[in-house]
């Protein structure tokens, strides 16, 4: 019994390992396309329009329900210490460190990453990918790596639509429902946020950006070859980009503290 189950775990590892370094080969194909010609600008372009404008409204109506969230919960911790004017301080670096990116990251999985898994999975099952090499075009750089590019772009950017977003419905939650001292909430937001924050927020998008397109284009471009494969591998993508991008999280979570 124990010999099967050290044999398991063995057999898990392996795979684990053997995993990890065909995603690491397939990206880093796809990457070096990216000086090469012909360059694939207008599919860039294209996908961070699907990308970024399909996923605005969820992260959108996210940072707003995150902002009054934490605006509502933070004040009656605050208010147990006759704190409430560090209310903003703490609402925003909440959100520009770590609620921003790591919600914006999650929410750009469930609604464009399984996208990504599905389409490329479905190209496999039809043979997309079989004819575009046969008509010489690399699907790696017409198909892979504008997605991950693409990602790798739009997230920071909604991320930035997040923090803004959270930080307004958070004031309006503090001061005009709560009502904190507008002064005191913008001055404390204003002097507790340094442009270290914001740095550590912007890498951490970056990185997750880069982590949802690896993931997600890999699961589809290894998809079986079937209905059931693709369906398989969608869920798959989603459930390793979340946990990637928590585990990623804290490990630059403790750099940046």
């Amino acid at each position: 019994m124990i010999v099967n189950l050290f044999g398991r775990i063995g057999r898990s590892t392996l795979q684990m390992i053997a995993k990890l370094g065909d995603v690491t080969l397939l990206s880093s194909r796809s990457l070096a396309f990216a000086g090469k010609s012909p360059w694939q600008g207008e599919h860039y372009v294209r996908q961070i329009y699907a990308l970024g404008v399909g996923s605005f409204v969820i992260i959108a109506i996210t940072g707003a329900f995150t902002g009054m969230v934490l605006a509502l919960q933070g004040y009656y911790t605050l208010a147990k210490f006759g704190s409430e004017s560090l209310l903003g301080s703490a609402v925003a670096l909440s959100i520009i460190r770590e609620l921003g990116p790591v919600l914006g990251a999650l929410m750009l999985i469930g609604r464009a990453g399984s996208s990504i898994t599905a389409e490329i999975g479905i190209m496999r099952v039809t043979g997309q990918l079989d004819a575009l090499e046969m008509m010489a075009v690399n699907p790696l750089a017409r198909i892979v790596l504008p997605r991950i590019m693409a990602t790798l772009i739009a997230l920071p950017l909604l991320v930035t639509l997040f923090d803004l977003i959270g930080l307004a419905a958070g004031y309006v939650v503090g001061v005009d429902l709560l009502g904190v001292n507008a002064g005191a909430y913008v001055g404390e937001t204003v002097a507790k946020v340094l442009p270290e924050d914001l740095y550590a927020g912007w890498v951490k998008a970056i990185a997750f950006g880069f982590i949802v397109g690896v993931i997600c284009t890999y699961m589809g471009y290894r998809a079986e070859p079937t209905t059931e494969g693709v369906a398989k591998a969608t869920t798959q993508a989603v459930v390793a980009g979340s946990i990637s991008v928590l585990a990623v999280d804290y490990i630059l979570t403790s750099f940046f503290l």
